[in-house]
């Protein structure tokens, strides 16, 4: 009983306030690009113009840019070399297609040149596609199993989630460095190239931070269920 109450404290003081963090965040993003969607800046141009510019600006000729269905699904694919733009990003002339278009052009300057945290970023994706889906699982099971089950051993499974999970947050914290360097690649082109105005700039900065703040809020809650689940393991030592 009293571990269960441990539990619970754990989750309620480490887990909680970063679920609140999570949602907290995907309201400010869909509401801030809301709200710039229906913003026209003073220049015609559309998602797709500002992210072909970027690229233009970069010398990137190999990358295309290509519509997608859905919201927010922006994103680039480094694999195939595309930007993929959500519908409305890629036609429409506004500050948060502006801003989220150039984003994603950022990743692609990025993966151009090389970026070291990208890079790094790339390689711990299988760990983290893996450590994140399977490694609380096994953690708890290493954890319950043998008291369960009376199996020692199994209690190995708890070390090897541990390293599964820890792996995915690493790539949950070097994505960090990664989406905040693509805007600011992004709002600096756009200023240097006079594409904004800077009452433009800043209602881009506003929608780009907004989506920040879900990597953050992603992060944070990877490195506190770690932390929650190495204190459950010495709690029942």
């Amino acid at each position: 009983m009293l571990d269960m109450m441990i539990d619970f404290q754990s989750w309620l003081v480490l887990i909680a306030p970063t679920l609140v963090l999570s949602l907290w965040a995907q309201y400010k993003v869909k509401s801030t690009f809301a709200k710039y969607s229906k913003i026209t800046p003073r220049k015609n141009i559309s998602g797709q113009d500002a992210a072909a510019l970027l690229l233009k600006v970069n010398n990137i000729r190999d990358v295309k840019i290509e519509s997608v269905a859905g919201t927010l699904t922006d994103h680039y694919d480094p694999s195939t070399k595309v930007v993929r733009l959500s519908q409305p990003v890629f036609s429409e002339n506004s500050i948060a297609a502006i801003g989220v278009a150039a984003h994603e052009a950022g990743h692609a300057i990025q993966h151009a040149t090389k970026y070291g945290p990208l890079v790094l970023r790339s390689t711990l994706v299988p760990i983290a596609n893996i450590g994140s889906r399977m490694g609380p699982f096994m953690a708890i099971a290493g954890l319950f199993l043998p008291s369960l089950m009376g199996v020692e051993g199994l209690r190995y499974l708890f070390y090897a989630g541990i390293i599964l999970f820890a792996g995915a947050v690493a790539f949950y914290l070097i994505t960090l460095p990664v989406e905040f360097d693509a805007s600011a690649r992004a709002i600096a082109i756009l200023r240097q190239n006079n594409v904004l105005s800077q009452e433009e700039l800043a209602g881009v900065r506003k929608v780009l931070t907004a989506a920040a703040m879900t990597y953050v809020a992603s992060a944070l809650t990877a490195v506190m269920t770690l932390i929650r689940l190495i204190l459950i393991s010495r709690n029942r030592r």
